[in-house]
């Protein structure tokens, strides 16, 4: 079971600032930014990651520690097979090409999600690119990769059980969260979804429970480091009370401040 040390929101409150600690992206729009420009979608898959890349490098200079990114969902193997295969080689090439990259900059690498159903190839090449980033604590990059938040607390849930064959145990949060695949991480405490789309898709639905939720009509390869900023705004303006009052946030914040 992680360690993780970290404590659900929903049971504590973590301290208020005006940096999020953890953003989480869905990064969205990349086959319709290409349709604009009478392009194949898989073109937009390729110009994503470099929107990726200057993310992680503004992440990064704002003091964000943590970020998540929505690469592969459980259900996009609905998609056309061309387009799932060029996927899944476009991820080994910018992986090959980026891990040493990454490990320079002290950023550490990994993906989330059932894996098993990758070519062996691409599981090869993300085992040791997690190795080799294993130490670093600068940054922390986490990629969801035939991942659904469904599966996440059911894979949690068998886990638990598996502990305790023949016995009938009660399944706690406390448990359940040591179990998830992000149990190494705070909670987000600011969501995206670029494309214009208002939804979560079964992405992180345990750990989104009291995140910020930003949602911009930017496509994700024109989201760029003043996207980001306004997203940052935007969470920036928001009271999060965690089930208090506006008059104990102040309060809160006031003793924090003279403390």
């Amino acid at each position: 079971m992680a360690d993780s040390g970290f404590t659900s929101s929903t049971r504590a409150v973590p301290a208020a600032s005006g940096v999020p600690r953890h953003i989480a992206i869905i990064m969205d729009g990349n086959g319709r930014w290409a349709k604009k420009r009478f392009m194949p979608r898989v073109a937009g898959h390729s110009r994503g990651v470099d929107t990726v890349r200057a993310t992680i490098r503004s992440c990064m200079d704002r003091g964000v520690e943590y970020l998540t990114l929505f690469a592969f969902s459980s259900e996009n193997w609905r998609r056309p097979a061309d387009e799932v295969s060029f996927l899944m080689q476009l991820f080994i090439k910018s992986l090959q090409k980026e891990v040493d990259r990454l490990h320079e900059n002290g950023i550490r690498f990994r993906v989330i999600g059932d894996v098993s159903r990758f070519d062996r190839k691409l599981v090869d090449v993300i085992h040791a690119a997690e190795a080799l980033t294993a130490g670093n604590t600068r940054f922390n990059l986490t990629i969801a990769a035939n991942y659904g938040g469904r599966w996440d607390i059911l894979q949690a849930v068998s886990k638990v059980l598996a502990k305790h064959p023949g016995e009938e145990v009660p399944v706690t949060e406390e448990a359940l969260e040591a179990e998830l695949s992000m149990s190494f991480a705070p909670e987000p405490d600011l969501f995206i979804r670029t494309g214009g789309e208002q939804r979560i898709s079964n992405f992180l639905l345990w750990q989104l429970a009291y995140t910020e939720l930003h949602f911009t009509d930017t496509l994700w390869p024109d989201f760029n480091a003043k996207a980001l900023g306004r997203a940052i705004e935007s969470y920036q303006g928001r009271e999060r009370r965690f089930g208090r009052t506006s008059d104990q946030v102040k309060d809160a914040a006031s003793a924090g401040r003279h403390a």
